[in-house]
C-alpha cells in the first residue's frame, strides 16, 4: 500500500532532538494533523536546505509522508513574517512548547488551536512586558479549554450554581472553580470569571480572551500555573525553572 504524502501542511517545530551524525527527529505542532514526529534525513549537514529553517517559533509549510509512527520530512518552506525572538520572548516561546509537548496526544488535530499559537507566536516575536505575558495566560485558558482540562467558567463546578458577581472564586486541580475567602489574594471575584467564560465563547477566542486576561493578570496567573503543573504531573514547568534561574543571576 503506497504511503500517504502531506504537502504545504502549516507547522512549527516545537523541538528537535539528536537521530544520527546527520539527521534530526522533530516534535512538530502542524494544523491538520496536530502533533507529530518527524524524522529529517541530512538535516545537521552544513549543505542542507533544512538546516536554517527547522527552527522553533518560525512559521513553515512542511511535506512529509509514511505511515509509522516516525514520519519522514519531505519538505520544508519558511513562511517568513518576523525574525527569531530573544530574551524573555524566546524563553515565553519555548514555555508554549513545553506546554505543548506535555498536554497533546499525537495525531490528534486541533486546527484551532493552532491558530491561537500562531497568534501568540507573532505577539512573541513583538511584544515584550504586560501584552506578553496577557497573551500567555490568553493561551493557557485556550489550551485548557480545547483539551478538555478546563471547567466551565460560569458555575461552581461541584455544586453547580451560578457565580455570584460579588464573591471571590478559586480555579483549583481537581476541584474546579470553586468559593473561596475574600482574603485569598490568588481569586477573581464573580464578574471576573464571567467575563473570561464569555472571552472564551467569543467567535474571536484569542482576542476576546487576551483582552480579559490583561484585566486579571497577577491573580489568574498563580492558578493557572498551578493548574497546569498539575496536569502536566510536574512541580514546576523545566522553563519556568529557567526562568527562575535566569532571574536569580
Amino acid at each position: 500500500m503506497a504511503t500517504k504524502r502531506i504537502s504545504d501542511e502549516p507547522a512549527y517545530v516545537l523541538h528537535r532532538y539528536d537521530w544520527s551524525e546527520s539527521s534530526l527527529i522533530l516534535e512538530v505542532f502542524t494544523r491538520h494533523h496536530g502533533r507529530i514526529a518527524l524524522v529529517a534525513k541530512g538535516a545537521k549537514r552544513p549543505s542542507s536546505s533544512f538546516r536554517p529553517i527547522l527552527l522553533p517559533l518560525q512559521p513553515l509549510h512542511l511535506a512529509f509522508g509514511g505511515d509509522g509512527e516516525i514520519r519522514s520530512l519531505k519538505g520544508a518552506e519558511w513562511q517568513g513574517g518576523h525574525i527569531m525572538p530573544s530574551g524573555e520572548a524566546l524563553l515565553s516561546g519555548y514555555y508554549l512548547n513545553e506546554l505543548l509537548l506535555l498536554l497533546l496526544a499525537r495525531d490528534d488535530p486541533h486546527p484551532g488551536l493552532f491558530d491561537v499559537y500562531a497568534n501568540v507566536v507573532q505577539v512573541i516575536a513583538s511584544e515584550h512586558g504586560e501584552a506578553l505575558q496577557s497573551a500567555l495566560r490568553a493561551f493557557e485558558l485556550l489550551l485548557l479549554r480545547e483539551i478538555g482540562l478546563l471547567p466551565l467558567l460560569d458555575a461552581q463546578t461541584m455544586t453547580l450554581r451560578s457565580l455570584d458577581a460579588q464573591s471571590r472564586y478559586c480555579l483549583v486541580p481537581e476541584g474546579g472553580l470553586r468559593q473561596c475567602g475574600e482574603a485569598d489574594r490568588s481569586s477573581l471575584s464573580g464578574a471576573q470569571w464571567l467575563a473570561l467564560q464569555e472571552s472564551l465563547s467569543n467567535a474571536a477566542p484569542f482576542t476576546a480572551t487576551l483582552r480579559a486576561c490583561s484585566q486579571v493578570m497577577a491573580e489568574l496567573k498563580p492558578q493557572l500555573r498551578t493548574l497546569l503543573n498539575y496536569h502536566c504531573g510536574v512541580s514546576t514547568l523545566r522553563t519556568r525553572q529557567m526562568m527562575m534561574d535566569l532571574q536569580s543571576l
